[in-house]
């Protein structure tokens, strides 16, 4: 597939449904384009998916959410792809093993690129009158939007492990991406506070939001102070050569254990050659930048170091509130850099610094649901809900989140011990 400009990986999409059906849709191709055929069928992980996986099940929640309904009674484009691109969805069908995405035998790309074809002339058919829409099949057309803007991130992250992970399967070869601008030394970590009272999280307004952003409701916060910006790897490294991942009473219990297992030394996609720490990432190898962002770590990593620094990991309820006067934009996908950067010099000092944008921030708090929270009815019921439990909530977005998808209410959220999505560090403190 021909190289993506390598200006904007993503365009900011438009109004109205038909217009940001065609933005987003080819936003996705445009992020699967430079990746060679070898590797868009291959899966590192039961974790993480190939990127034709990723195009088709896209194609596959339209097919299966909005077509079905708007067009009861025509046939699927293949019937073997209603279990085959199903990811999780027990209502709609029993979905293929999650281990055998990338199995030999399955649709190639050439395949997924038709089934995509397909749909997408079924769906703007669909969308040529957008007046004529159901409200409820409107809001499954906004829903297979937000979706697809999920697995475009996932994609990258998801390739990203494969590169890392199994270098021999692309050598020498990079996700084309612009140069990086300098990384400066981003200054001392500063407090800012906030103070107590009750305050309104969740939800608002009348825009697109999950069901497990609501509903919006009140809740108490003492006094807190909130770091002005993300944890650096020079910061990071300096846990390390104080033996942070050799000391046991830094870590739950249940981390301790995965270090142990799983061997864990440094973040994931370090590599310690000749003396010296590289990272290992979606734009290649390259050596570790202590002003950078630390990133690729679990929740279980940034809560030993919050723990190893004498403070703690903020709530996602302090997070909401400390960040949604600000506006959503940073270092996001559309920027294409594909890589989380330090602050720019003259941030402003008053407010936290990469609010948005360069890396998902774990907070302190499990995902478990608001009061009063209620599924979407149907089969999109089981998008968010049934996955509250043993995760751990994330905040703000990353380098691969589309701007467009993000606002202060998303709870994004993983198992504590994942490590391979674009996670890192801000960290808090109770006064």
């Amino acid at each position: 597939m021909a190289p993506a400009p390598s200006s904007s990986l993503l365009p900011v999409a438009g109004p109205g449904l038909a217009t940001r059906f065609r933005a987003v849709r080819e936003a996705t191709l445009r992020l699967a384009r430079p990746v060679p055929e070898a590797l868009a069928t291959q899966q590192s992980m039961v974790d993480a998916s190939p990127t034709a996986w990723h195009l088709a099940h896209a194609s596959w929640f339209f097919e299966t959410f909005v077509l079905a309904r708007a067009q009861p009674g025509v046939p699927p484009h293949d019937p073997a792809f209603t279990a085959l691109f199903n990811s999780y969805y027990q209502s709609v069908g029993t979905p293929a093993a999650r281990d055998q995405r990338g199995a030999a035998g399955r649709p190639g790309l050439a395949q997924v690129l038709a089934y995509r074809s397909a749909v997408d002339a079924r769906m703007q058919a669909l969308l040529a009158d957008e007046a004529a829409l159901s409200p409820d099949v409107a809001a499954l057309v906004e829903l297979g939007l937000q979706h697809e803007q999920q697995h475009q991130e996932l994609l990258l992250t998801d390739l990203q492990h494969l590169l890392v992970e199994q270098p021999a399967l692309a050598p020498q070869w990079a996700y084309p991406a612009p140069p990086l601008p300098a990384c400066g030394d981003p200054g001392p970590l500063r407090w800012l506070r906030h103070g107590s009272g009750l305050f309104e999280i969740g939800q608002r307004g009348t825009g697109f939001a999950f069901d497990n952003e609501g509903p919006r409701h009140r809740t108490y916060l003492g006094t807190f102070e909130l770091a002005s910006r993300l944890v650096t790897n020079g910061e990071w490294l300096a846990f390390m050569e104080d033996g942070g991942y050799g000391r046991a009473a830094l870590w739950m219990s249940l981390g301790w254990q995965h270090v142990q297992q799983q061997g864990w030394q440094a973040p994931w996609g370090w590599r310690q050659e000749g003396g010296r720490w590289w990272r290992h990432t979606l734009r290649g190898r390259h050596p570790m930048d202590p002003h950078e962002p630390v990133s690729h770590v679990s929740w279980f990593e940034a809560e030993a170091y919050a723990t190893w620094a004498g403070v703690r990991l903020p709530t996602e309820a302090e997070w909401e509130v400390a960040m949604a006067p600000l506006p959503v934009e940073g270092n996001l996908l559309e920027q294409g850099l594909l890589a989380p950067r330090p602050p720019a010099g003259d941030a402003p000092r008053h407010v936290p610094a990469q609010a948005y944008g360069d890396l998902w921030e774990w907070t302190g708090s499990a995902y478990l649901p608001y009061p009063g929270f209620r599924p979407w009815a149907g089969a999109v019921g089981e998008y968010n809900g049934k996955f509250m439990v043993n995760q751990m909530v994330l905040r703000g977005g990353s380098w691969a989140t589309p701007g467009s998808h993000l606002r202060a209410s998303y709870r994004n959220f993983f198992p504590p011990e994942a490590r391979w999505q674009a996670s890192g560090v801000r960290l808090a403190r109770t006064l």
